[in-house]
């Protein structure tokens, strides 16, 4: 769909269309909407979008709050979810006033303008990303944050704390034994298919989904490569439908980092490459796992910048709850083919020039997609410009046991952030490759950073229930 008036109006009369949702999205990458009748949408929306009031929606202050959302009819899709039949649709935001100004915090405006520095810098015309979506399916989650008590509980049959349940049927998982784990015990196979389903219909393809290592209700949907922009779009639709299709079945889904204590965390490894020109720029038959010069740069500048990277690809305090030793998540900054311990990990199997890649394994999905696929590219890009090269530093690759090596050797190796403040240090020094180009606007940043930290500040000052364990009879 190309986006024409007509060709939208079309749509409405071919799917019986009564209604059209507008999806905007907020700093922290949740989608808000607002919803009109069908009749309504005419060629002015198009032209002059919808105006709304901006201030609710966690940028940093600007002089006037009310923005305007021009609709993408490209993104437009028939909402799966809803009673009355509703065409669903995400777009852009302008400042008010200034209808050929983007507003420049948007999170798809800071995607598009860091594509648009990769095409300016002339590396690279497009960058190709794919998400893992990992994520837990429960039955039932409480929680409780006051005075009185501080309290989480969820629960799943497939659990192996449900071994002793009555009326139990005996086929539970086992601790860290989920990993592609069979029917019986895998008890959410078909609700998945049916994500996947609707994920396709909603022009979102599906590589395949399988249960992961947790046995606590741990899941993956990995989705086809695409456009970094677009799979920023798809991210949002992905959240969005394994949501809303858990919630319809009697389930609950959520990305949470790290849920289940002891446990497999989610992650959100993204795979990447930059084309040119229609032809691949990351294969090199002669290079180290087959990866050119250009691609090794791009580590480089990944790596050198992975610190401050984390605020935004990992931005919530649970993040860092996942980023530890034993558990399949990435502690190390470096690279390595098939080593998952490093934070940069190239697949063995993808061995055609198309498919040359790398994916990058720390973030996950509690990032702004945006935020977190823009910052990953410009990183990406300084390293390409400035060739930092990642065998000039002690950044591998690491393609043997990291615990073999001498003491020595151990403490030049270099780790993620241990927490959320940590990364936000990082950023608050090294920002200047985000900024380039105008991509990263510095009062956004800057905003973020002041805001996260009041995330963290919130969740350390809370009496944690491990606490009255460890201190409560002293």
């Amino acid at each position: 769909m190309n986006g024409t008036i007509e060709e939208a109006q079309e749509f409405f009369k071919a799917n019986n269309i009564e209604m059209v949702d507008f999806k905007m999205i907020d700093l922290d990458g949740r989608w808000r909407h607002l919803t009109i009748p069908a009749i309504n949408f005419t060629k002015s929306i198009l032209e002059y979008g919808i105006g709304f009031d901006g201030s609710n929606y966690g940028y940093a202050p600007v002089e006037k709050s009310d923005m305007v959302f021009i609709p993408d009819i490209s993104t437009m899709s028939v909402d799966p979810f809803t009673e009355v039949p509703t065409a669903t649709m995400i777009g852009d935001v302008m400042s008010i006033g200034k209808r050929n100004e983007p507003f420049n915090q948007y999170p798809r405006n800071v995607a598009k303008r860091a594509e648009e520095y990769m095409k300016g810098s002339g590396i690279a015309d497009e960058m190709i990303i794919g998400p893992e979506f990992e994520f837990h399916l429960f039955d039932t989650v409480s929680y409780e944050v006051g005075s009185r008590c501080v309290s989480c509980r969820m629960d799943t049959q497939e659990a192996e704390w449900n071994t002793g349940a009555a009326d139990n049927n005996g086929y539970q998982i086992g601790q860290k034994g989920g990993y592609h784990i069979d029917i019986p015990k895998d008890i959410t196979y078909d609700l998945r298919s049916r994500m996947c389903m609707l994920l396709n219909k909603c022009d979102v393809p599906v590589k395949y989904h399988h249960r992961e290592v947790s046995g606590s209700g741990q899941v993956e949907i990995e989705v086809e490569l695409g456009k970094m922009s677009t799979m920023a779009d798809r991210t949002m639709m992905v959240k969005y439908i394994v949501k809303n299709c858990a919630a319809a079945e009697g389930k609950t889904a959520t990305f949470m980092p790290k849920p289940i204590y002891h446990e497999a965390g989610n992650g959100m490894h993204v795979h990447m490459l930059l084309m040119k020109d229609g032809k691949p720029l990351f294969y090199d038959p002669d290079g180290y796992s087959c990866l050119s010069k250009t691609a090794h740069y791009f580590i480089g500048g990944l790596l050198k910048h992975i610190a401050s990277l984390c605020a935004l690809t990992n931005p919530s305090t649970n993040s860092y709850k996942r980023l530890i030793p034993g558990f399949e998540a990435p502690v190390t900054i470096g690279y390595a083919t098939a080593n998952r311990s490093a934070v940069i990990r190239i697949p063995a199997y993808a061995k055609s020039p198309e498919s040359k890649r790398f994916e990058l394994r720390n973030p996950d999905a509690t990032c702004n997609p945006y935020y977190a696929y823009a910052a990953i590219l410009m990183a990406g890009i300084d390293g390409i410009e400035n060739k930092i090269d990642p065998a000039d530093h002690y950044w591998g690759p690491f393609d043997f046991n990291l615990y073999n090596l001498s003491k020595e050797d151990q403490k030049r190796i270099e780790s993620l952030p241990r927490s959320l403040d940590e990364a936000l240090d990082a950023l608050e020094k090294d920002h200047d490759y985000l900024t380039k180009g105008g991509v990263f606007p510095k009062e956004l940043l800057m905003h973020w950073i002041q805001k996260k930290r009041k995330e963290a500040g919130m969740v350390n000052y809370v009496p944690h229930p491990a606490e009255f364990k460890l201190y409560y009879d002293l």
